[in-house]
């Protein structure tokens, strides 16, 4: 029978050295595992409650909205923002505090909180508050500024929304007089799946012997 190399005794030797060598950090791993799962967890139900609690305040915002209770929509939508800025419906509060703003003729105020929302990291609620802002500045005619805004968009987070900025493209330089331009942002819009209503009607316009007069 062949002789094993090591004996039961060496084998209990080497598993002691072993654990005198690695023993403490073994232990220091395992508990640092265990903090960062109980972290984990903790934080996790903490955004779920700061979620459910926002959630509270947001649904007696809409209810304000509602009944158009300015007063309310100006208090709440500052609550969410400040006791739960990190959840989404603080963000969107602020879509409603900006239409609220717009409707009190405080335009600067309305394009500072888009600003805000359109820099955030919510791709959708950016979105939406980019192409508010854009048609803020058309009604205030910042043509240029707009144009400028939507050339830095990043074409790869604003995709499924690149019909509403051809569109307002097309808005843009139908104001500044760059009716060709113009057509051809439309026609971008078309074929990019635009539902809007108008496109057509604007497109048409545009070819009206009128349009097509003015540039004689």
């Amino acid at each position: 029978m062949e002789i094993l190399d090591t004996t039961e005794e060496e084998r209990l030797e080497s598993a002691q050295r072993w654990w005198k060598e690695n023993g403490q950090s073994t232990i220091i791993g395992i508990i640092v595992g265990i903090i960062a799962i109980l972290g984990m967890q903790y934080w996790q139900d903490y955004k779920h409650s700061q979620a459910e609690k926002a959630s509270i305040i947001y649904a007696e915002l809409l209810k304000a909205v509602d009944s158009n209770a300015k007063d309310n929509i100006e208090k709440l939508a500052i609550q969410l923002q400040t006791d739960y800025p990190k959840t989404d419906y603080a963000l969107y509060s602020g879509l409603y505090q900006a239409q609220l703003k717009v409707q009190q003729n405080d335009t600067a105020s309305a394009k500072q909180i888009l600003t805000k929302i359109g820099e955030s990291s919510n791709k959708e609620l950016s979105n939406i508050a980019k192409i508010r802002l854009v048609r803020l500045m058309l009604a205030t005619k910042e043509y240029e500024q707009g144009l400028e805004l939507i050339n830095k968009i990043d074409p790869a987070s604003s995709a499924s929304y690149s019909s509403n900025y051809d569109e307002l493209v097309g808005d843009l330089y139908v104001a500044l007089n760059r009716l060709d331009q113009a057509r051809t942002s439309y026609q971008t819009a078309l074929r990019n799946g635009s539902k809007s209503p108008l496109l057509q009607l604007k497109i048409d316009d545009l070819t009206a012997p009128e349009r097509v007069e003015s540039k004689k």
